[in-house]
């Protein structure tokens, strides 16, 4: 089941990308990183490897402090906060961890800064004085992130001094066009200062070789080609210290108000929490028998790739990652997540809404996983895929086989008696999905694997639908027997090839059967059950889901939209200037409403009749839309314009302009005097 490659190793050091703990753990995150690691590692366990899977909150960086600075409390509140939101959730979901753990605890602030002055002393490290943008108001340097302007490459004004989100590009401070600061909203000014950087220009020899010659062909496209880019246009030395008071201190002298920067501290964390987990934690890291996997998103793959191997292979004694099987993106209902806008589904809040359907999530993400190029997640493939493949296949054929077995033997595995080449060819096949499922498993193909997995129960589905066995029960009990025992072991196989994607289905479907084989190397076989053993009654593994529950999230979803449609609304740019004497032209009037009425085959025309003291005055107005019960508007008083020359709107005169003001949700309201006037005054 292995291939020769995998043979090497002894163990094998599973990390995954760490969350910022400035917020939930979304969708995006389980389908590009949680989701497939936590496959690998489960797959790996079920053969008996020696695994560690490592994951952890990523506290430190420009991310936390700006959510802190917004929420007017402490960085340490809102790591606190959403470390233990994550975690919980992550438990919940079933992402199997070893270890768990922050990189706010004091032993990785002291690996961390241990490992940063091991580097200092060897001279591993070149010094660069350079400008820096400070903010004079605020009296501190500013982070990439606390940086915004205009993105050079596509104009869009709410870019960040790192990268633009609108366009995706990486860019720096100094690129913005009319930048800001995030803290006072002054344009920053220049000043110089002192940090380290790692001379990624004298790595790029070694990096070239390892990646591009003995790694071609062996990682990811995305990932391989995203690394070639970056190497062939030449690595540039990368700083690993930030001006900021939160992070870990830099461990030397005349560093005052200098932390590590995340990228150098985070990587460290997967280090330090394995050295929290294990005294034996070496092993994990050093030893040459060890195959380290990095699950990452895209967006991770230069920092894994690059400098944390350069960090690693500046202190010389740590592995490198053997594959770093990063995924691409996943949107949400034809856009792009984005945790500022809040469109996303969040993890903690679909464990509320969907209770006891982590399995139905986890199968949905990794059958729709970005493992190749963008792809888009919606509530309706959601239900779609429990609906008519949990239930219908997978769901169905359990059920129909424990429930038959319960009917006609009274809960015990029945005999395996004489086979047909239908029950040696369903047997052959059966064997073969073990290998299929593992090597695409072992491959990073995750998608495949899952769908090899669903293969099996629909054979299952197949098989017991062409022998109908509720049928030979009355003409022939020895081959009903049969097929009940063959189906019952199609069962038992599922049980154990479904937990890496499913653990909570297959537990459950463990317990069902009574079944005690759990190991890979015992699926295949269509000896897991003995004749005779009993079958606990069954339960049924996946439910519907009814189309209100769909309609709810989708209504989130677009009050979501709308929120972010306010947020963003600003109000229009000003007029060009005009002289006093062009506004005295304009005559505005208060006049009292006497009638008001649709227009007949304009849907968006009201009709009034004003009073301003001087008789009345008819005046139409493209304002029905916004008040569907115009009879209402009767003695009201508005505003309008009473010089506009008149004219003909679906054929009624005109005689002026009602002035409206349109609120940023997109409503038009009239303009009214705040108390009864006489009709006919003048407003200037």
């Amino acid at each position: 089941m292995y291939t020769e490659h995998d043979k090497q190793f002894a163990r094998y050091t599973i990390t995954s990308a760490l969350p910022y703990a400035n917020g939930p753990v979304h969708i995006g995150h389980l389908a590009g990183v949680y989701v497939p690691a936590d496959i690998y590692a489960r797959y790996l366990r079920a053969n008996g490897e020696d695994v560690l899977f490592i994951g952890g909150s990523d506290e430190h960086g420009v991310p936390i402090t700006i959510k802190a600075r917004k929420e007017g409390c402490t960085p340490q509140d809102i790591v606190d906060r959403y470390h233990n939101i994550i975690k919980d959730s992550f438990k919940e979901l079933g992402v199997s961890f070893d270890i768990y753990s922050r990189t706010s605890s004091a032993g990785h602030h002291e690996l961390a800064a241990d490992y940063f002055k091991k580097l200092y002393e060897e001279g591993k490290f070149i010094e660069k004085t350079s400008q820096q943008y400070y903010d004079e108001e605020a009296k501190t340097f500013l982070a990439d992130r606390y940086i915004t302007g205009t993105c050079p490459h596509c104009g869009n004004e709410r870019a960040y001094g790192d990268q633009c989100e609108a366009c995706g590009t990486t860019l720096n401070a100094t690129d913005l066009i009319n930048p800001k600061s995030a803290l006072s909203g002054n344009p920053p000014v220049l000043k110089e200062t002192k940090h380290w950087y790692l001379p990624l220009d004298q790595d790029e020899p070694w990096l070239r070789d390892w990646i591009l010659e003995q790694h071609k062909g062996d990682w990811k496209t995305n990932v391989y080609g995203q690394c070639k880019s970056w190497i062939d246009a030449g690595l540039q030395p990368r700083a690993v210290t930030r001006d900021l008071d939160w992070g870990v201190k830099v461990p030397v002298e005349g560093a005052d108000g200098k932390v590590l920067y995340v990228w150098f501290d985070a990587p460290i964390g997967y280090i330090s929490f394995t050295k929290q987990h294990t005294p034996d934690w070496e092993k994990w890291w050093k030893q040459k028998d060890t195959k380290l996997v990095h699950f990452i998103g895209k967006d991770n793959i230069v920092f894994h790739c690059i400098i944390f191997p350069a960090m690693l292979h500046a202190e010389g004694s740590y592995i490198l990652p053997d594959n770093v099987p990063a995924n691409e993106f996943l949107n949400l209902e034809g856009d792009k997540i984005s945790t500022s806008r809040n469109w996303a589904v969040w993890l903690h809040e679909y464990l509320v809404d969907f209770p006891g359907k982590q399995d139905v999530l986890r199968y949905t993400l990794c059958s729709n996983a970005p493992e190749t190029k963008d792809n888009d997640f919606t509530w309706k493939d959601f239900q779609l895929k429990n609906n008519s493949e949990l239930v219908a296949i997978l769901g169905n054929f359990v059920n129909r086989t424990l429930v038959l077995t319960h009917k006609f033997y009274e809960g015990h595995v029945p005999a395996m008696g004489e086979l047909t080449d239908l029950e040696r060819q369903t047997i052959e096949e059966m064997k073969t999905f073990p290998e299929r499922i593992g090597r695409s498993i072992e491959t990073y193909r995750f998608r495949e694997a899952l769908s090899e997995m669903m293969n099996l129960a629909r054979l299952g589905n197949k098989y017991l639908t062409e022998t109908e066995p509720w049928k030979l029960i009355k003409t022939d009990a020895t081959r009903a027997a049969t097929v009940l025992n063959l189906s019952l072991q199609i069962c038992a196989n599922l049980a154990i090839l479904a937990e890496p994607f499913l653990p909570f289905s297959a537990e459950k479907m463990r317990k069902m059967l009574n079944l005690s084989a759990s190991g890979w190397t015992t699926a295949g076989s269509s000896e897991l059950l003995k004749e005779g053993d009993l079958i606990n009654q069954p339960e049924l593994l996946f439910e519907k889901i009814e189309d209100a529950a769909i309609e709810g999230q989708i209504q989130k979803l677009a009050d979501k939209k709308k929120q972010n449609e306010l947020n963003a609304w600003a109000p229009a740019a000003v007029k060009p200037i005009v002289e006093f004497d062009d506004f005295g032209k304009v005559d505005i009037r208060v006049g009292t409403v006497l009638e008001c009425t649709k227009v007949p085959k304009a849907d968006k025309l009201l009709q009034f009749k004003i009073e301003d003291s001087m008789g009345t005055r008819t005046i139409v107005s493209g304002i029905a839309k916004y008040y569907p019960e115009p009879e209402k508007l009767v003695g009201q008083q508005v505003c309008f314009i009473a010089n506009f020359a008149p004219r003909k709107l679906k054929g009624i005169e005109s005689q002026g302009m009602i002035l409206s003001a349109e609120d940023k949700d997109g409503r038009l309201v009239l303009i009214t005097p705040s108390q009864l006037v006489t009709p006919g005054c003048s407003i200037g």
